[in-house]
């Protein structure tokens, strides 16, 4: 009986020892007799007892690794605060394991003085606008070194750029001035604009007045013509209406009348006026010559007329 329990257990060792299960996204280093003898990849996998055995387990995952804050000078002499994450990477399980003793270490080490190799050539406002550029030299730099490591670096991001309490509070009062100067650039272009606006209304309305103007002085015009048109129109029509109607039987007599009572007319005005002296012909003869020489006036030019 104790023989069957010793040889179940010598059993079980061996099976433990012979069967390995390597989870997903994970790869295990096999060494035989201390030499390195393959990789386990995920799944079952078989070993011979007592001579191989697992020396390492690596995670394949990207692995995130918080870098220590350190203390950089920029190239203009300032003292920054920096710290930082880095992701990485197994990519080859062997070097992994025999490339560097500890290969985080190596990466974070060289994280450090890669950074501050970058931040050293930068002057301290470039650290803060060219943040993508100094990551991906960092990536760059870390990435040759590991390659012998079997690791892979994906990316590295700053997480904060501290300078001392007195740049910091410069930079405060430079960024209040230069917003203080924006201002008073913004104010002055506004009351640039209110005064181009101004003289732009002013010099339309201008010209729409005059435009006005000039418009109402065509219109008079064009009305008077018109006006003077007409009036002259009536008048050549009455002298015409008056010509036909001496022509006709009767008409001489009538222009005759038409004169006398004129002639009449004009002495009792005269008369009726005290400031003027009224001087009445002797021989009312020559009312009637005058009359008769108006009409002969009248007779001279019938023919024309006709």
């Amino acid at each position: 009986m104790e023989i069957a329990i010793v040889v179940l257990v010598i059993a079980v060792i061996f099976i433990t020892q012979s069967i390995k299960v390597v989870p997903q996204q994970n790869a295990w280093v096999k060494e035989r007799l201390g030499k390195y003898a393959g990789t386990l990849t995920p799944g079952l996998n078989f070993l011979m007892p007592f001579i191989d055995r697992v020396a390492y387990k690596h995670n394949l995952k990207e692995i995130p690794l918080d870098v220590p804050s350190q203390i950089c000078i920029t190239r203009d002499n300032t003292q920054l605060q920096v710290d930082g994450i880095l992701y990485f990477q197994v990519t080859d399980p062997m070097r992994a394991s025999y490339g560097s003793s500890n290969y985080i270490m190596a990466v974070t080490q060289l994280a450090q003085t890669s950074l501050r190799s970058v931040i050293g050539k930068l002057e301290l406002d470039k650290t803060f606008e060219e943040r993508d550029i100094i990551n991906a030299q960092i990536v760059t730099a870390i990435d040759e070194a590991a390659l012998n490591w079997g690791v892979k670096v994906l990316r590295y991001e700053i997480k904060d750029l501290t300078p001392p309490k007195e740049i910091l509070h410069a930079m405060q009062q430079q960024i209040t001035a230069e917003r203080e100067k924006r201002a008073l650039i913004a104010a002055s272009e506004g009351r640039r604009q209110e005064q181009i606006n101004i003289a732009t209304g002013e010099r339309e309305a201008f010209i729409a007045r005059s435009e006005g103007e000039k418009q109402a002085v065509i219109n008079k015009a064009q009305g008077e013509a018109v006006s003077i048109t007409a009036v002259a129109e009536a008048t050549a029509q009455a002298i015409e209406r008056i010509a036909l109607a001496i022509q006709q039987p009767g008409g001489a007599q009538a222009v005759q009348l038409k004169v006398a009572e004129k002639a009449v007319d004009a002495y009792g005005q005269v008369a009726s006026d005290a400031t003027t002296t009224l001087i009445v012909p002797g021989n009312m003869t020559e009312v009637s010559a005058l009359i008769a020489s108006a009409m002969k006036m009248v007779q001279a030019g019938r023919p024309a007329a006709s």
